[in-house]
């Protein structure tokens, strides 16, 4: 049975404040917001941290209808990729004035974007998502809104030039939308008040935040510590941004954007592989334990601007072998969607043009099944000790965790490469975890090329 209770007074106040200062015709859809109530209970089994598998829904590319409903008969399918945290971009209507229709471009944080379907909608698939034991999280734009967007009606809640004009994001070309005024404490509070909005009204688990390298870091923890102090929900949040100063404000996660620059130029400009190891360290830097970088082969960004996964990173097996250093090094993965088909053409901004395809290339679904299982089953994979053995050419790893060893390996290259074996793997049994097949190590191996091997040590 749904269970509902009354909204914190702090939100219902703002929804209040928010109806006085509004035209008239934008004053119903305040005064509905304003009587929304907490729907559902929080989600029990949002994944630690450490242990999520994520994969990004781009709502308008994903299926022929391009709303919510069009999400919903494919869940069990996400699911089957072994998928516990979805990730859904933008929900929320798009502005009009100077828009290029981006759905980054916000015109009412407190509203679903017709587009997409209803609130109620939106309901059915968290729903569904959280039934199927996957957690979901919104996409959210903090650092700027539309130039229509409802608070617009005070130009104090948006930074201005000097003679007083509202501008856009300082250092960008994204003209379409304007930037806001972090000094501006209302302003911030009701930003706090619109996330836990969703929190409470859609049950949804956790934010992934845009551009978070925009906003300053006392804002990030200030609404992190607001939203996991109030909600009562456990929550996942994901900054799209580098600053190492992201884990102290409270994120679980930063984005791997310079491992997959890094992937690129091992691929496209032959840099040694063993680039990545730096990346271990610099990308982790003021992380905790349980705090994670996101790395990825492919989202909606890349995807239009750089090029599908198969362009990026030398066809089918060689785009692969490329996740599969992503996925088990030391990340928590993400798949963008049509990823799994192996999409041949790219997803464009602003997602309108082209469709995936869910029924090609099943064999490859398979192995990305096989790939995340395999993550999921590994308590090494996920938490364990990382020892790198790489060199110029091959990713080499070794996950130690407990009694369980898990050695990796990851040909980067077109072409045969012998990879020599230190002296503490070489003459070793294993268990190659793909076929379950015994192998003994000599001390070299040759790797075909793309190609990559996960085995498991055996116990005697």
């Amino acid at each position: 049975m749904t269970k509902k209770i009354l909204i914190f007074p702090l939100l219902a106040a703002y929804f209040v404040i928010l109806s006085c200062n509004l035209p008239e015709e934008q004053k119903s859809t305040a005064t509905e917001h304003q009587k929304i109530v907490q729907y559902g209970t929080p989600y029990n089994k949002v994944p630690d941290p450490r242990d999520a598998s994520i994969y990004q829904i781009n709502i308008r590319a994903f299926s022929d209808e391009g709303n919510f409903k069009g999400i919903i008969p494919r869940l069990d399918s996400i699911k089957d990729l072994g998928v516990n945290l979805i990730y859904l971009m933008p929900i929320y209507p798009v502005g009009k004035f100077k828009s290029v229709n981006s759905p980054y471009c916000i015109s009412d944080y407190l509203s679903v974007n017709p587009e997409f379907g209803t609130l109620d909608d939106l309901r059915e698939l968290v729903n569904g998502a959280h039934e199927r034991g996957m957690a979901v999280i919104l996409d959210w734009v903090a650092n700027h809104t539309s130039w229509d967007n409802l608070w617009m009606k005070d130009k104090s809640w948006y930074l201005q030039d000097s003679n007083g004009n509202i501008i856009s994001p300082p250092g960008h070309n994204w003209n379409d939308v304007a930037q806001l005024d972090f000094k501006n404490n209302t302003m911030r509070q009701a930003m706090i008040n619109a996330m836990k909005y969703w929190v409470l009204t859609a049950n949804v688990d956790g934010f992934r935040c845009d551009y978070s390298d925009g906003p300053p870091f006392d804002f990030w923890k200030q609404a992190i510590d607001t939203l996991r102090n109030n909600t009562g929900h456990k929550l996942i949040m994901l900054s799209e941004g580098s600053r190492n100063d992201h884990f102290a404000a409270g994120f679980d996660y930063n984005f791997g954007f310079r491992t997959f620059e890094t992937l690129k130029r091992i691929y496209k400009s032959n840099r040694p592989v063993s680039l990545i190891d730096s990346l271990n360290v610099s990308e982790y830097r003021g992380a905790s334990d349980m705090q994670r970088v996101v790395r990825y082969t492919s989202n909606h960004d890349v995807n239009g601007s750089d090029g599908t996964p198969l362009e990026l990173f030398g066809g089918e097996r060689g785009a692969i072998a490329a996740f599969v250093a992503a996925a088990y090094m030391k990340s928590v993965p993400m798949i963008y969607n049509g990823q799994e088909v192996n999409t041949t053409y790219r997803l464009t901004f602003p997602f309108t043009s082209q469709n995936i395809r869910w029924s090609i290339n099943p064999a490859i679904t398979k192995e990305y099944k096989r790939i995340i299982g395999f993550r999921n089953e590994s308590e090494a994979i996920r938490r364990g000790q990382l020892t790198s053995f790489s060199n110029q050419d091959i990713c080499a790893f070794l996950k130690e965790l407990g009694n369980e060893k898990i050695f990796v390996l990851v040909n980067m290259r077109n072409q045969i490469i012998d990879f020599s074996l230190n002296q503490k793997m070489s003459e070793t049994s294993w268990t190659d975890v793909m076929t379950g097949q015994k192998t003994s190590l000599g001390k070299s191996i040759s790797l075909q090329p793309y190609t990559y091997l996960i085995l498991k040590k055996d116990k005697y």
